[in-house]
């Protein structure tokens, strides 16, 4: 049961009630604006942090938004101010981030990478010292609609949640991996951990006192398990590579990849001081106009998904769907519909509400929190 954000201060707000996704953004917006974020950096994020739970990633949507507030406050977060270019070249470009707004950076550095692309073919920005970028898969529609190819990878050698495979020590985060690409109809979106499950999820159920659908985890004496709690105990215990127990070699190697691409093309990594929460991003636009042109690429990827979607399902209620349907089709209904939201996130975001006077997104408009 979804729990009243507005119990603790007597408040009456309806339980569990869809929220319209502008009133969600307006809402994420203001408080980061109250917090001291310019207006077109909190526009950003609070955009890229609905379009998470518009496509059902509620670990990587507004849950965010409190523990980002918590980092301005702390002033864990950068909020002014531009990235550094550190190396320029037609084709490609460095950037410090300098610790701003993830969202912001990935925003920006996919309109500068698609304006190489429009030039060169191909468009790639490395991004040393961001912070959090949020959900991979709220990038890829933007590419994609733009008949686009976009990879997208990112690390944070801040911290270290996944052993290599055959190891008990952490030495990856969850190192996600992603792309975004048109297919004539619905875009294609691949958002895979090279992990078995995520931080966020681990970290919710943690809280929660609930279990993972499987062994995706391995406690600190190399005992499978699904219990979160085997992350937390002493000694601690790691998330598996993806492929688990048997077949961990591949997510290892990925995870290994995407440290190539980020830290790596950096030169600012695990090799470094740790400086709190954050991400090292790899982000590479492809336009297929530089190949064979967007309606080749189209008719080839777009007949690979007719044959997918005509595959005999093992489950005939589970017709086979392309990576990333659901969400663009959730997305969809939910923009008609309102978003559903964890009922984790308004309750962790009622202080900050409070602290600022910013109303509750299910309160009425000229309400106040309390």
């Amino acid at each position: 049961m979804f729990k009243n954000p507005t119990d603790a201060a007597g408040g009456d707000a309806p339980r569990n009630v869809p929220i319209p996704a502008a009133r969600l953004a307006d809402f994420a917006r203001t408080l980061l604006t109250k917090a001291g974020m310019p207006a077109d950096k909190a526009q950003a994020v609070a955009t890229v942090l609905v379009d998470g739970d518009l496509m059902g990633h509620t670990t990587h949507g507004l849950q965010l938004l409190a523990p980002y507030l918590a980092e301005i406050e702390k002033g864990a977060m950068t909020i002014d101010g531009d990235p550094e270019v550190l190396s320029s070249r037609p084709a490609g470009e460095l950037w410090d981030g300098r610790r701003l707004p993830g969202p912001w950076l990935v925003l920006r550095a996919l309109d500068h990478a698609t304006r190489m692309a429009a030039a060169q073919g191909t468009g790639t920005v490395v991004i040393r010292r961001s912070h959090h970028i949020a959900s991979l898969a709220s990038y890829h529609r933007r590419a994609a609609e733009q008949g686009l190819l976009l990879l997208l990878a990112c690390s944070d050698p801040n911290a270290a949640s996944v052993a290599p495979f055959g190891g008990l020590d952490a030495v990856f985060t969850p190192n996600p991996i992603s792309a975004g690409f048109p297919t004539g109809g619905t875009p294609a979106s691949v958002d895979i951990s090279t992990s078995t499950t995520t931080n966020g999820l681990t970290g919710r159920l943690h809280q929660e006192g609930g279990k993972l659908p499987a062994a995706w985890l391995i406690d600190g004496r190399g005992q499978p398990s699904n219990d979160p709690a085997v992350l937390f105990d002493e000694p601690k215990g790691t998330i598996l590579p993806l492929g688990g127990m048997d077949s961990g070699h591949k997510g290892y190697g990925l995870s290994l990849l995407v440290e190539a691409l980020t830290g790596g093309l950096a030169g600012h990594g695990r090799a470094d001081a740790r400086e709190g929460w954050g991400a090292t991003v790899f982000l590479q636009v492809i336009d297929p106009a530089a190949f064979a042109g967007l309606a080749a690429f189209e008719r080839q990827v777009g007949e690979v998904a007719r044959q997918c979607r005509a595959s005999r399902p093992v489950d005939t209620r589970r017709p086979v769907r392309l990576p990333g349907e659901r969400g663009y089709q959730l997305a969809a209904a939910q923009a008609n519909t309102g978003v559903l939201l964890h009922e984790s996130i308004l309750p962790a975001l009622l202080p900050w509400a409070r602290k600022f006077g910013v109303p509750l997104p299910t309160q009425a408009a000229n309400q106040a929190a309390a």
